[in-house]
């Protein structure tokens, strides 16, 4: 029977075998609610209890948080102008931070009643790995606030509001960039085939800080605050890019000699895109607000960076998105189940809509432009069919069931 959720992969031959949060403590076996009508399931009826729904509640929900913040965001620099794009992506935006609100809400009640359940989760080696998932989620709503939000809330609202957000999710960033990988080097019991590219995921949120931080700049006190804020942001992507520097020969070695794995952890390969995409990103939003802050020359060094850093990182980010979508089909012939690692195909896509971006607005390339609208509708068209597949989950709660071992 098909399984839903973030699924664990352990280490053994032939790759990564799927065993979601094993580790974890299992509920006693509990009789199904039926359907109000014979064909026709009623909401929730996969689970026991309606209360179930916070049993499971892991970090990897906050991934959905990301992807549509990530579809309002990247539409607000696109370089297509079409009416009614922006008011759509300000709802979009406004979706992204009611659901953040709601998870936060949601959490808030599954570490009331679950308590051990969701300290088991820095315990899984792979459950583990998606503590990076909530702080980005915060810089994510927190930056569209910036981008979209003021036209409803008011400029001085939005600069508050990611201002709070981005401090939180920075602060809970940084936390995970340092403490899941001192778990997995000194707690977590990990095969030499174990790794999978959501080991990406606690080291991605300082690069996140960088880009969003630089947002913000403009609206900090001339001065010493400006320049402090630039300073501290050009060290977290110095963090996160040192990191994902480490782990992508380590990830590129397993699939090279382990092969793909699991079906179900083949849409995490495009995680990648994530760091690759924010990179770029944070190169040209920091670029853009180290004038003026940054004496010279490091002013106009910060610029070329921008292009000389993001042209070469967007190639091996293309040529990740062709391994990774061919991969992804050649799994989709022989079964690719729908889980929660889905929402990999939105928001590292995005980050490379928002790179790419940034490098057409600066270099003036119509090349590199259509790329970017082009990408922007491959993220449409993944979020419309992760978001539907969701929505049908939640509905019936198949995506709220405890974990399960494949026989």
């Amino acid at each position: 029977m098909a399984r839903y959720g973030i699924d664990a992969y352990r280490p053994g031959r032939g790759g990564p075998t799927v065993d979601h949060m094993n580790t974890l403590p299992q509920p006693p076996t509990l009789p199904r609610r039926r359907p109000d009508v014979v064909g026709r399931p009623a909401p929730l009826s996969a689970l026991a209890q309606p209360r179930d729904v916070f049993a499971y509640l892991g970090p990897n929900w906050f991934a959905s948080v990301m992807g549509t913040g990530i579809v309002a965001t990247a539409a607000a620099g696109l370089p297509l102008r079409l009416p009614g794009l922006r008011f759509a992506a300000t709802v979009v935006w406004a979706a992204a931070a009611l659901l953040l609100v709601a998870l936060i809400a949601a959490w808030a009640v599954h570490l009331r009643r679950h308590r051990n359940t969701a300290l088991g989760y820095a315990a899984d080696p792979v459950m583990a790995q998606f503590w990076g998932a909530p702080p980005m989620a915060l810089m994510t709503v927190g930056g569209g606030a910036l981008l979209l939000g003021g036209a409803w809330l008011g400029e001085s609202a939005a600069v508050a509001i990611d201002l709070v957000l981005w401090s939180a999710g920075t602060g809970l960033g940084l936390l995970t960039t340092v403490a899941i990988p001192y778990l997995m080097m000194t707690r977590h019991r990990i095969g030499p085939d174990a790794a999978f590219a959501g080991w990406l995921m606690p080291v991605v949120p300082p690069m996140v800080s960088a880009a969003n931080g630089a947002l913000l700049v403009p609206y900090l006190p001339p001065g010493q605050a400006r320049l402090d804020l630039v300073i501290a942001c050009y060290a977290m992507f110095g963090i996160s890019l040192a990191a994902t520097v480490i782990i992508l020969p380590q990830l590129w070695a397993r699939l090279v000699t382990h092969r793909v794995g699991a079906a179900r952890m083949v849409p995490t390969l495009w995680i990648v895109l994530g760091p690759l995409g924010q990179s770029i990103t944070a190169a040209h939003l920091l670029g853009r607000a180290a004038e003026g802050v940054l004496p010279d020359p490091y002013a106009a060094g910060a610029q070329m960076l921008a292009v000389l850093y993001g042209v070469p990182v967007m190639g091996f980010a293309l040529l990740w998105l062709a391994l990774a979508a061919a991969i992804t089909v050649r799994t989709a012939r022989a079964g690719l189940p729908f889980s929660l690692t889905w929402w990999s195909f939105t928001f590292p896509v995005g980050t490379l809509v928002t790179g790419v971006t940034g490098l057409a607005a600066r270099s003036g390339s119509a090349l590199l432009a259509a790329l970017a609208v082009l990408l922007y509708a491959l993220l449409l068209a993944a979020w419309a069919t992760v978001a539907t597949r969701t929505v049908r989950g939640a509905w019936h709660g198949h995506l709220f069931l405890p974990p399960t071992t494949p026989a």
